[in-house]
């Protein structure tokens, strides 16, 4: 919100909870005129979202009054012993009553009895009405309060309360069957997948309404609370008693509390919705941002949904300072609201810390769990019970997000919270892995009831968290869900197939070989470690003597990050867990296939900047230049550890490629006042920098090469420094003079329009070359040190560019500015840690980004103001209205140092390849959201060469012979051959491939559009220009013509070609009156021969050209 439209205050909270500001402006000062967009956008999502409860109110409150008519008049009867009334109704009713596991014995000495309940209602979101039109689980809950007289004074122990429970719902399905069987459809389900809670769904076969899920419930506040509390054990059965009851038993006692507080809860909800007018409307947000996130009240879905989120509301709103007052203010906006609850849930700690909310809070002792605690004071509740410490963690983690995007730009808060699906594990987590659930349950089942999945999923997870400490920033399970299953059929068994891990690492310390545990003086600590680690752990000394245990994963280096977690794991699980290599399934094992990312990589990077500083200073020492060098900037991908050519070189194997440099001098007034003029010094400088460098380093040679030989104006040399140890750069001289004097010809209204577009076109190079690169360079290589996945990142999205054939279209640098956006702004997530992770979340940014409408602003310094980005969407607006077709700039893409918005895009990609850029990406982002982990990641990276009109084959062996053996020196002596100056192989200037599409481009871009992958790539496709339509004949046409046939005219043609084709004839013969081509004869694209001159011009570089007709 608007800081001067809100006073603060500053809250604390008792119990050390957590402090924190929350905005107190009241709802009535959120008008039009001082909300923020993010207000406005969500008051909107509210409109849209709400469910419409008047379309189906009638029918449900007819349903409802049916079903509580039917209850109320269901036949009570006698207690009788547990197994031969099972026994008794199932066959007679053909309905399996759904006894939680473990079954009561057929003998045991319970009887089960029924009788009218004291109390029918409808309780949550329906009532409360915050459900919303997108929500998958939406259903009525109407609970059945069972009265005291069918229970006894301890049946909280021993799971009798939850057998007489699920008789109950069992003997209500038989009445309700009974009565409504031909319009309803019945099934059991779990309350929130807890295995203890069966109830009943009953779906309307014409679905006049949703379903309802009927819950039988204890009365309130029946159960006594001081015996269940989180250190007591209520579950005493089976051979050791005795040690059993030492056993907490946390959630069996949790959820029998809460089976009495419906009605309290509701009570507090209603309060709550009464008091504040925004209290609904924030529960709504709060259930979408879950939903995204993939957040609900069941066990698998997290263990906190709607309900935890709106209570937890409701609590803040009379409690939780420190001090007992209220945390939030019934005055606030529902924004406000949401932002405050986050904020709360961020600092209040919840999975290391216990929080009490209300008065007379029991000893904190008697709250210690395992489960995560949030404790209700005024009901005796957690209401976290059903989380998990996988789940809290993941929740808070979401919530830090979430409040990152907040606090980020205002203009960029809303998609990312309640748009943006955040439920994507491949582009969430680094390492993704399925285990197999175990069938022995020895060891992991425990007492507490909760499941054996859920028991096996926390061993799970205690033992990874312990086995990658600091090497995981968050671990998190995915459990299966449960399913539900017919009346007349038993409860199934839970799925045991696996549960998905999903690991956000920390790239630095992910790839650490050697891990060091407590020192061996520490006996106690170091048994635990080596107990904990078998016979991985070693002893390692340091050079002063210290001894630690240590364990090596250095076999696995190799492989990354990725393969040293994977072995870790592998090797834990197998000792802890027994788990073979067989029930273990790693995601991401095709990545090294599409591109291997190794730890030599990055000293081959070192080793490009260290030969860079040496080539600096080598240049800095010389003694002699006219003028003082000012300062050497790099401006290639490989300086700055982006490019897909890893910059490896040594004596035999130089670069090929030199790393390009630019040198720049003192501010001096010796050059001359003429463009042609400064390009002839350039050659001078570079010739003494030359003759200087080999004066005085014998393992360095020079070369002097020109470039663009056709114009006077323009640059025209460089100088290609070649080391010894195979290092070599190219480098060029900057003239601040040069940027002055191009600058006064564009804007020189003397000379003719066509003398200043080309001048604004020298200058747009120029700054490009001198200002803007050396800067990029600078920016991308600083957050390549502090994002450790940025580099692997940007090149894996450089190989998809590369695999589609568009990175001739986009500059290296628009590609890193793409990926570089996607780690400055990674919302709903946090910052990539992986390749993966940052190359799929490239393609959500490119898939989502309507680059017609919006610019792309990449605020790398995080000093752009709010009014100059506004500045620079009025800018691409302008640029729209003056060229609304896009002809000349089509992606509009500003940084902290370039807010021009043309600087990188000035020169393509054009409107087509921009459009095919994003169908790319969002075909990407499909498969990644409905494959899920059955997607082939190397599918992502597979274009089809159908779509293409022509494809050019060239000649690997005859591009292999240009760019190595063309270069290299043959001696017409024989005596020298094979010595070091007829070995002296020149750089090229530019790839052959590369050379031959910019050859093809400046003749044939009209009638042509080529596409290329990677200058090594042996395929130049190519589409036919549609709007080159049949003409008459003029003598400035676009391309080579023929006379069309007659007879040909239409064949081949879709109907818009036939279309345009009439228009044309149209247009033609209406200019064509008196000119070339009036007689009405029209000529079309002569592509036959335009493809027999670029056969020509390729010479034994192109193999073979086939065209789409010759693929059939």
């Amino acid at each position: 919100m608007d800081s001067s439209a809100a006073k603060r205050r500053k809250i604390d909270h008792e119990n050390g909870g957590p402090t924190f500001e929350v905005a107190s402006t009241t709802a009535s000062s959120m008008g039009a005129s001082g909300a923020s967009a993010f207000v406005l956008e969500t008051e909107e999502l509210l409109k849209e979202v709400k469910y419409d409860y008047g379309k189906a109110s009638a029918s449900v409150q007819d349903t409802m009054r049916k079903f509580k008519d039917i209850i109320e008049a269901s036949e009570p009867h006698e207690p009788h012993p547990i197994g031969d009334l099972s026994a008794k109704f199932e066959k007679a009713n053909r309905i399996t009553i759904p006894y939680p596991d473990p079954k009561p014995a057929k003998d045991a000495p319970y009887k089960l009895s029924f009788e009218t309940p004291a109390q029918i209602n409808v309780v949550g979101s329906w009532i409360l009405q915050t459900n919303v039109k997108s929500q998958s689980d939406l259903a009525i809950d109407m609970i059945v309060v069972m009265p005291t007289s069918i229970f006894q004074e301890k049946d909280y122990l021993n799971m009798r309360y939850f057998y007489k429970r699920a008789y109950y719902l069992a003997y209500i399905t038989s009445s309700l069957r009974q009565a409504l069987g031909p319009t309803m459809e019945f099934a059991f389900d779990h309350l929130h997948g807890n295995l203890l809670l069966p109830i009943l769904v009953a779906r309307p076969k014409d679905k006049s309404t949703p379903p309802t899920r009927i819950i039988p419930c204890a009365p309130d506040d029946y159960f006594p609370t001081a015996k269940l509390n989180a250190v007591h054990n209520a579950i005493r059965q089976g051979k050791s008693e005795t040690d059993e009851a030492k056993v907490p038993t946390p959630f069996y006692n949790t959820t029998l509390k809460a089976e009495s507080q419906f009605t309290s809860y509701l009570r507090l909800l209603h309060k709550a919705s009464n008091t504040c007018l925004a209290f609904k409307d924030a529960c709504v947000l709060g259930r979408i941002w879950l939903q995204q996130r993939g957040f609900n009240g069941s066990i698998s879905g997290g263990g906190f949904g709607h309900f935890e989120w709106a209570v937890l509301m409701a609590l803040l709103l009379q409690g939780g300072g420190r001090k007992g007052e209220a945390v939030l203010s019934p005055s606030l906006h529902s924004t406000q609201l949401f932002k405050a609850t986050l904020q709360y849930i961020v600092s209040a700690n919840l999975q290391n810390k216990l929080l009490v909310i209300g008065k007379d809070a029991p000893d904190s002792e008697t709250l210690r769990q395992t489960l995560p605690v949030l404790y209700d004071a005024a009901r005796g509740i957690n209401v976290l019970y059903k989380m998990s410490p996988w789940s809290i963690s993941m929740l808070v983690e979401h919530a830090k997000w979430s409040l990152s995007a907040i606090n980020d730009s205002p203009l960029d808060q809303f998609d990312p919270l309640f748009i943006i699906k955040a439920d994507q594990p491949l582009q969430m987590f680094d390492v993704l892995l399925n285990v197999d659930i175990l069938t022995e349950r020895e060891g992991i089942e425990s007492v507490d009831r909760k499941g054996f999945v859920s028991d096996f999923s926390a061993k799970l997870y205690s033992t990874l968290r312990r086995a990658l400490g600091e090497r995981a920033q968050l671990i998190h399970i995915h459990v299966p869900e449960t399913a539900s299953w017919p009346i007349a059929s038993s409860t199934p068994k839970e799925k045991r197939k696996s549960v998905l891990v999903g690991i956000i690492i920390d790239p630095l310390k992910a790839s650490q070989n050697r891990e060091y545990g407590p020192p061996y003086e520490q006996k106690k600590e170091a048994a635990k470690f080596r107990e904990f680690w078998g016979k991985k752990a070693d002893l390692w000394q340091f050079p002063d003597g210290n001894i630690v245990e240590s364990l090596d994963w250095s076999e696995f280096s190799y492989l990354g990050f990725s393969g040293i977690c994977e072995g870790i794991i592998r090797y834990i699980l197998n000792l802890r867990l027994q788990l073979e290599d067989s029930h273990l399934e790693f995601y991401w094992r095709d990545v090294p296939k599409i591109m291997a990312f190794t730890p030599s990589d990055k000293l081959a990077f070192d080793s490009a900047k260290q030969a860079f500083e040496v080539v600096e200073r080598d240049i800095r020492d010389l003694e002699g230049l006219p003028l003082h060098v000012k300062h050497i900037s790099a401006i290639c991908s490989e300086l700055r550890r982006t490019s897909l050519n890893i910059p490896e070189f040594n004596f035999r194997q130089p670069l090929q490629h030199p790393m390009e440099i630019v040198i720049s001098f003192e501010v001096s007034g010796k050059w001359p006042e003429n463009l042609a003029a400064i390009q002839r010094a350039k050659i001078a400088f570079l010739l003494k920098i030359g003759s200087s460098l080999e004066e005085v380093k014998d393992e360095i040679r020079t070369h002097l090469g020109l470039e663009n030989t056709t114009r006077d104006d323009e640059n025209l040399a460089f100088l290609d420094i070649v080391y010894e140890n195979g290092a070599s750069f190219r480098l060029r001289v900057h003239s601040d003079l040069e940027e002055t004097l191009l600058d006064r010809k564009t804007k020189d209204q003397t000379v003719e329009r066509h003398v200043r577009t080309e001048a604004a076109d020298l200058l747009a190079k120029y700054r490009r070359m001198y200002t803007n690169l050396p800067l990029h360079n600078q920016t991308i290589s600083t957050f390549c040190t502090r994002f450790p996945a940025l580099s692997s990142s940007i090149r894996l999205v450089k190989h998809w560019f590369n695999s589609h054939m568009l990175s001739c279209h986009f500059g290296e640098e628009l590609i890193e500015l793409f990926v570089l956006q996607a780690f400055l702004k990674p919302y709903p997530w946090g910052t990539p840690c992986s390749a993966m992770t940052g190359f799929l979340r490239t393609m959500l940014l490119l898939s989502r980004w309507d680059w017609r409408e919006d610019p792309l602003v990449v605020d790398s310094a995080d000093s752009l103001s709010t009014s100059q980005r506004l500045e620079i969407g009025t800018r691409l607006e302008a640029w729209r209205k003056i060229d609304p077709n896009m002809n000349r700039t089509v992606l509009f893409v500003a940084t902290s140092h370039d807010v021009s918005g043309i600087a990188y895009t000035l020169h393509g990609p054009t409107r087509v390849v921009a459009t095919r850029m994003t169908s790319l990406a969002r075909s990407a982002c499909r498969a990644v959201k409905d494959q899920a982990l059955s997607l082939n990641i190397r599918s992502l990276f597979q274009s089809s060469r159908s779509d293409y009109d022509v494809l050019l084959h060239l000649s690997p062996k005859v591009l292999k012979s240009i760019s190595r053996d063309e270069g290299i020196r043959r001696s017409q002596y024989k005596n020298l051959e094979g010595s070091r100056e007829a070995r002296a192989a020149l750089p090229l200037v530019e790839h052959p491939a590369r050379m031959l599409l910019r050859k093809l481009n400046e003749v044939y871009d009209a009638p042509l559009l080529f596409f290329h992958g990677a200058p090594d790539d042996a395929v130049i496709a190519a589409l036919w220009n549609p709007q080159l339509h049949r003409r008459a004949f003029t003598v400035h046409a676009p391309a080579s013509l023929m006379l069309a046939e007659e007879g040909e005219e239409g064949k081949g043609k879709d109907k818009k070609e036939k279309e345009k084709d009439k228009k044309g004839k149209k247009r033609d013969r209406g200019d064509g009156e008196g000119k070339e081509g009036g007689d009405g004869k029209l000529f079309e694209v002569n592509r036959n021969a335009i493809l027999a001159e670029i056969a020509r011009i390729g010479g034994d570089v192109i193999e073979k050209i086939e065209t789409k007709e010759d693929l059939g």
